[in-house]
């Protein structure tokens, strides 16, 4: 039995095909064998003679016999239940998909601000009742949006605002950097509360870490004008969902469009389902049909990288290079 150059692991992201994914690699990788588990037995018989792993995660036990291993290529964005450590012990490269979901992701908040600009949430309310009553809306063009997090999502979202006629705060950790925005503040308690009292919208687009977590919490919440609005496209916990749902009951806040929530999944008795001013959908920003073709182009790139005796530290999307790199 030939050695399998890619090996695609069986368990899925995000409801799609891992079979879609090893076809979509094939198309990339014509000269290689791209093989899928499809079982448990199949994962342990291929990963050890395997020159590229790529899934969620890989077991310990699976990478102690592989020898030719020279990759493991995350299909998250975030790594942190991937055994990097004992893979980069053993002189693997770990990689990620961060960056495939961003135009999607950017898209949706546009569409959540819109929504909310031109209270389209009223019509289809008003629509289900049968009810021709006109309301009042509001224009986008002249609002001031903060993008928290000038990554790769927040990148897209900037770029995508262009044409809209608003003014952009970006807010990132070295604000020297400068970014894509009118005006670039950092993560300093004054520095965030300033941008705030300014906002209209609030695209929330960083990662979840020690210094996000809460980060827009009571006295945030309370920092914004009664008629902004709270996009969340990154992670829910950081965003106080209590101290979010009593802004939203109390009229502290016009509304929010949630695509990740605290606790998530959201229960069904959630007060966030009853509230009219707050949209939710079930973690999908980033659902695209080109979510593959994305991350199958960076493996691809990787692989040919690899065979051409590429430094591992100059891979793309690189999340840890092998120990001694």
């Amino acid at each position: 039995m030939s050695e399998p150059d890619v090996v695609v692991l069986r368990e899925g992201t995000e409801g799609l095909s891992m079979e879609s994914y090893a076809e979509t690699l094939r198309d990339r990788l014509p000269d290689r064998e791209v093989a899928l588990a499809r079982t448990p037995a199949e994962e342990r018989e291929l990963v050890p003679r395997a020159r590229v792993v790529t899934g969620i995660t890989v077991e310990e036990a699976q990478i102690a016999d592989a020898d030719r291993l020279e990759l493991f290529a995350c299909t998250f964005a975030g790594t942190d239940h991937v055994p990097v450590e004992a893979l980069t012990d053993r002189g693997v490269a770990v990689t990620n998909a961060g960056g495939i979901h961003a135009p999607g992701i950017a898209e949706q908040s546009i569409a959540n601000m819109l929504v909310f600009a031109r209270r389209l949430h009223e019509g289809w309310r008003r629509k289900s009742n049968a009810e021709w009553r006109h309301f009042q809306s509001h224009e986008f063009a002249g609002s001031t949006v903060t993008v928290i997090g000038l990554g790769s999502i927040g990148q897209h979202v900037v770029e995508r605002l262009e044409g809209f006629d608003v003014e952009t705060i970006g807010v990132r950790y070295t604000p020297s950097k400068g970014g894509p925005t009118d005006e670039v503040v950092g993560f300093e308690e004054d520095a965030i509360h300033d941008a705030l009292a300014r906002s209209d919208y609030v695209v929330v687009a960083c990662p979840l870490n020690d210094l996000t977590r809460g980060l827009i919490g009571e006295a945030e919440l309370a920092t914004l004008p009664p008629h902004a609005v709270v996009v969340n496209a990154a992670r829910g916990g950081i965003v106080d969902t209590d101290a979010l749902v009593s802004a939203l009951r109390s009229s502290g806040l016009r509304g929010a469009a949630l695509d990740v929530t605290d606790p998530e999944p959201l229960p069904a008795d959630h007060p966030l389902w009853d509230l009219e001013n707050c949209l939710v959908t079930p973690h999908t920003g980033g659902h695209t049909p080109k979510h593959w073709d994305r991350l199958a182009d960076i493996v691809a790139d990787n692989v040919a990288a690899l065979e051409s005796g590429g430094d591992p530290a100059d891979l793309r999307n690189l999340v840890a290079a092998p120990d001694g790199d």
